[in-house]
């Protein structure tokens, strides 16, 4: 066991201890959420209690805490809290407001993704089936959620196969005159051009809910059923259909690697600690299928795979509609109040079981697996990037290994649509929530790739010296790198040094010969400029920061051309929005249409009506109307 802190080692601690003792006169005995604040105001920690006053107290009584609350203690300037109904609802209150603020004592579940899942719609005559991310809305049942994009787009296409439901927009839908593609090779039954039946088409959806629920070999003995018949009837190319169906159903059930009998809806969890991370496996299964698999990766610290798991369980259902069971690896210490959080939370019960034999028990070892193999990759692939930042730090002389590094490139076309962009990589990798890009607002001469850069460099290194000028944010670059010579060099470095910045290493990376990649030359401020050998990996990872960059810039500059292309004469009209826009356009099919419409046609397009038809047909035509 450590030694106890000696009366030195706990003195800068004191201050925070004053401001926690001074709150403690005003708090509670009620359950709540308390926010531990540094000085800027920033959410330190953030925990829930059964009391509240005897919580905080807690930390107080320094000489307990271990070193990880003792540094946050250190750090504490003020305290808030919340009062809840129970200590079940500041368990629910306290997750949501950690993956919010992400506090830094906090364990964080760091995950931005939402979850895909399938939308069977049901305010058509024939339903469309397709997969959904966001809100949900009226009218439709929702199937998941899955692990990732991949796990559903399988799915979805299990259920063409299978079912033969439309997955196409309902204004492509009201629009055929005939079959599409997914008809020919048997993915749809073309309602859209009645080739099955309103009927039909209801017990093909009636069946992939029961598919969905679980209900498969229900789905499968009448299947059969319906092929026997349809042979005696010499019906043969209705029972070769049904037929092609069954086998895509028996290919779907033999593709799913875990399958637990009896089973509907679970999601399996486990947990695996190495180098001071941990990562967190989950499978969900819906309806008896494996709907996918994906890790979660933490930073552990000082708490063990208990506590981990619990601060995990938490945030992870914070925006996900738990399970009837989940089935742990690890059973945390307060399994009995996050079970019944997550009971208010789906209004039914949820179970929290950690099995010890069975099918059960193999399933989570198997996810175990999973998480220790994710683990140990992630682990590989963080040693390699370490080796790499090391040798950029060699090759451009950095006074220690870049934590930071800064990629900036431009996209335009003749100056039209022209964006500068900003990608960041660290040890981790690429830092996706870092990347930036810049509209450019300033009139620069068309192809001015010197104007362009200094307004990205204005505005990015500007917005730093004033957010984070003591460069304690973590957010300065310790390399930047620049797609261009010396020219581009230069142009930087002047940008930088108006700004008061002299001490940010800055390298332009020039193309080689015929934009020959592995002949790129690196040039530097008061050096010559050099290449690096052919197969150099320090090379290799320049290029890849490099096309990130060129990558992003390109995708920017085509999304922002794609944004100005839609733009039309209908923007134009006073009063006419987004949703009326659209309804012109899906009637007349285009701006010139809308333009060349009578006004009588106007009045009768779906959602107009004479009023606006008439504001519509005197801004294309002034004074053509009666007064």
């Amino acid at each position: 066991m450590p030694a106890d802190p000696t009366p030195a080692e706990l003195g800068p601690v004191m201050e925070g201890v004053r401001v926690i003792e001074a709150a403690l006169a005003t708090l509670p005995l009620s359950p709540g959420v308390y926010r531990m604040l540094d000085a800027k105001g920033d959410a330190l920690y953030v925990g829930k209690a059964r009391a509240l006053k005897k919580r905080v107290y807690s930390y107080t009584q320094v000489a307990r805490l271990p070193e990880r609350l003792r540094r946050m203690v250190h750090e504490t300037r003020s305290l808030e809290v919340i009062t809840t109904a129970s200590e079940a609802e500041a368990l629910l209150l306290e997750a949501n407001l950690i993956k919010r603020l992400r506090p830094r004592y906090n364990i964080v579940l760091r995950d931005d993704k939402s979850y895909p899942w399938l939308v069977l719609t049901e305010d058509h005559p024939y339903p469309q089936i397709t997969k959904h991310r966001g809100e949900r809305r009226k009218g439709a049942s929702y199937w998941g959620p899955f692990a990732s994009a991949w796990a559903v787009n399988q799915t979805l296409t299990a259920l063409q196969r299978v079912f033969l439901l439309r997955s196409c927009r309902d204004t492509v839908f009201d629009t055929r005159d005939r079959p599409c593609l997914l008809y020919q090779i048997r993915r749809c039954s073309a309602p859209c051009v009645d080739r099955i039946s309103k009927e039909d088409y209801a017990d093909l959806v009636a069946q992939a809910k029961q598919f969905l629920s679980g209900e498969t070999p229900s789905i499968q003995k009448n299947l059969a059923k319906e092929m026997e018949e349809a042979a005696e009837r010499l019906e043969f190319e209705r029972a070769a259909a049904i037929r092609d169906r069954i086998r895509g159903l028996t290919h779907v059930q033999g593709r799913d690697r875990i399958n637990m009998e009896g089973i509907g809806d679970a999601d399996v969890v486990a947990l695996h600690q190495a180098a001071g991370q941990t990562c967190a496996q989950v499978f969900f299964f819906r309806g008896g299928r494996n709907n996918g698999n994906r890790p979660f990766f933490l930073s552990k610290g000082e708490q063990g795979p208990e506590e981990v798991m619990g601060a995990f369980l938490a945030q992870l259902y914070d925006d996900l509609p738990p399970p009837p069971l989940v089935l742990l690896s690890h059973a945390p210490p307060e399994q009995a109040l996050i079970a019944e959080a997550l009971t208010i939370k789906a209004g039914r019960k949820v179970e929290l079981h950690r099995p010890q034999r069975g099918d059960k028990r193999a399933a989570v070892e198997h996810a175990e697996t999973n998480a220790r193999e994710a683990l140990e990759r992630k682990l590989a692939e963080g040693t390699a990037q370490a080796a790499l930042l090391e040798g950029v730090a060699q090759v451009f002389d950095l006074s220690a290994t870049p934590e930071r590094i800064e990629v900036y490139d431009n996209s335009h076309i003749q100056g039209a649509n022209a964006y500068g962009v900003m990608v960041a990589a660290g040890p981790s990798g690429f830092l996706k929530q870092a990347y930036r890009k810049f509209s450019i607002k300033s009139d620069v001469r068309p192809g001015d790739d010197f104007g362009m850069m200094r307004e990205v460099f204005e505005r990015r290194f500007g917005r730093a010296l004033k957010e984070d000028p003591e460069r304690e944010g973590g957010t300065w670059p310790d390399l930047v790198l620049i797609d261009g010579g010396l020219g581009q060099l230069n142009a930087a470095r002047e940008v930088l040094a108006e700004m008061g910045v002299h001490d940010v290493p800055l390298v332009a990376v020039a193309k080689g010969p015929d934009r020959d990649a592995g002949r790129e030359w690196f040039h530097r401020t008061g050096a010559a400029p050099f290449q690096l050998p052919p197969r150099d990996p320090v090379l290799y990872y320049l290029q890849r920061l490099r096309d990130e960059a060129h990558r992003f810039a390109i995708t920017t500059h085509r999304a922002g051309r794609s944004k100005a292309l839609v733009k039309s004469e209908l923007d134009e009209i006073p009063g006419v929005g987004t949703a009326l826009k659209r309804k012109l356009l899906n009637h007349f099919g285009s701006a010139r249409g809308v333009r060349n419409a009578a006004l009588e046609d106007l009045a009768h397009a779906p959602g107009i009506g004479p009023a606006v038809a008439r504001k519509i047909y005197e801004h294309f035509h002034p004074g053509m109307t009666d007064g």
